[in-house]
């Protein structure tokens, strides 16, 4: 958060939210509302026969107790010192096994049921998940959470590629890109759906990325593997810049032509400096319109996947805050507006629910983060849908994130283009619970 910007509801806020009045009003009278965004039921077509890949590419994520392991083996560390160094840091070494054991046991049931039904199948651990691992398969199965989920749809480039993604620890993880919970133990009924053509494909649509100018490096550092300290993090971008120069001979600084990058988002992008402490200062260009300096807590970009993650966060309103609004919009009215709790929760829910829209709508959806607003600097418009957003860095030391897990330097003199095409969307299954 920028320290220079208080901890305020945005006056942008407060003029969207006193213009909610008239549905406020209906909300009074019971009038029934019709949601701004769209069903995904609409969003989606049933497919006209069963689907049966030959080829199938688990990809399973890297639980907390794996990650601990790794963090100390190069120091040598026993597993009875892991245990000690874990109940320092107040964490149960007992209880991020029985977490372990839990998703490792829910692969193996992905697996037997896969090669059960004559399913060739390859598991491969997030840090060994690349391209080949892509090509090979006719589908992929992400076995985690969402994170691993993102992770696993970054590189799948094409839209015939079915990816799916099966939630195997419930209890800790949300799984929102995930099939219904119940499916991750009865697996094999979620297969004979699939076989028999009983559920729908959804494609969700997703961001695409040019990258040009000055100052850029276009190979990424991955976050996924890696719980990086800011120093390790600017340390890991040094060297991949390096490495860049050193085979390609040119300096970064040199100009470049627009590249469009091989990953693309489900969720969103962020752009923002690495200190969260510290402004960011960019310029802005929506669907060409003209470019906006702006200082602010950083720039995030989401598609409908995404508007119920960060951007819904960013962006979404407490009762608290509908509360004092209202009441203030009451004293300046006459309007007799009622301030129970009741009709509160009510404003709230329906002006939070109208910031989340379809996976397969074809618009990005952009939020300021705590803009600053003085004679220097603008923001004409905090939030908005677009179908291109155009961005110039005029950061120290930025960096351009991609669905919280591939991070790519964006410092003064880059450019970025993100936009949305046909040609990128995701293929998923809608099964029902």
């Amino acid at each position: 958060m920028v320290v220079r910007s208080r901890v305020r509801m945005t006056g942008r806020s407060v003029v969207n939210l006193l213009c909610f009045g008239n549905r406020a009003v209906s909300l009074l009278y019971g009038n029934s509302l019709r949601s701004l965004h769209t069903s995904i039921c609409n969003s989606s077509s049933q497919p006209r026969a069963g689907f049966k890949p030959e080829k199938v590419a688990v990809v399973t994520k890297t639980t907390r107790y794996e990650f601990e392991q790794q963090r100390y083996r190069y120091a040598g560390l026993s597993e009875e010192d892991l245990k000690q160094l874990l109940a320092m840091k107040g964490s149960s070494y007992s209880g991020l096994l029985e977490r372990h054991n839990i998703h490792t046991n829910n692969v193996e049931h992905i697996v037997k049921s896969l090669r059960k039904e004559g399913i060739e199948v390859r598991v491969v651990k997030r840090g060994e998940y690349d391209e080949e691992v892509v090509r090979w398969a006719d589908a992929i199965i992400s076995a985690g959470g969402d994170g691993t989920m993102l992770l696993v749809a970054s590189k799948v480039l094409s839209k015939d590629k079915p990816v799916v993604g099966v939630n195997t620890d419930p209890e800790r993880s949300e799984g929102h890109l995930c099939l219904p919970v119940r499916y991750t133990r009865a697996f094999p009924e979620a297969l004979e759906k699939l076989c028999r053509g009983e559920f729908r494909w959804l494609w969700r649509q997703r961001i695409r990325l040019h990258l040009e100018g000055t100052g850029i490096n276009p190979t990424p550092v991955d976050l996924h593997e890696q719980q990086l300290s800011l120093e390790q993090h600017n340390q890991a971008h040094r060297i991949t810049t390096m490495d860049t120069q050193r085979r390609t001979g040119t300096l970064n600084e040199s100009f470049s032509k627009p590249s469009l990058l091989p990953i693309r988002s489900l969720n969103e992008i962020f752009i923002g400096e690495s200190l969260s402490s510290r402004a960011s200062y960019y310029e802005i260009s929506v669907d060409d319109g003209p470019w906006e300096k702006q200082k602010s807590s950083g720039l995030s970009i989401c598609t409908g996947t995404g508007s119920k993650a960060w951007s819904y966060n960013i962006n979404k309103l407490a009762e608290q805050a509908v509360e004092e609004v209202l009441r203030i919009g009451k004293s300046q009215t006459g309007l007799n507006i009622p301030l129970s709790r009741d009709f509160i929760e009510k404003v709230t829910d329906e002006y939070n629910e109208s910031l989340v829209f379809s996976p397969d709508d074809r618009r990005l959806f952009y939020s300021v983060r705590e803009p600053i607003v003085n004679r220097v600097f603008s923001s004409s418009r905090q939030r908005g849908f677009a179908s291109k957003v155009c961005v110039r860095s005029r950061c120290w030391d930025a960096c351009m994130v991609v669905d919280g897990g591939t991070s790519f330097e964006f410092n003064d003199g880059a450019i970025a283009t993100v936009s949305m095409s046909e040609e990128d969307q995701l293929r998923t299954v809608l099964l029902e619970n």
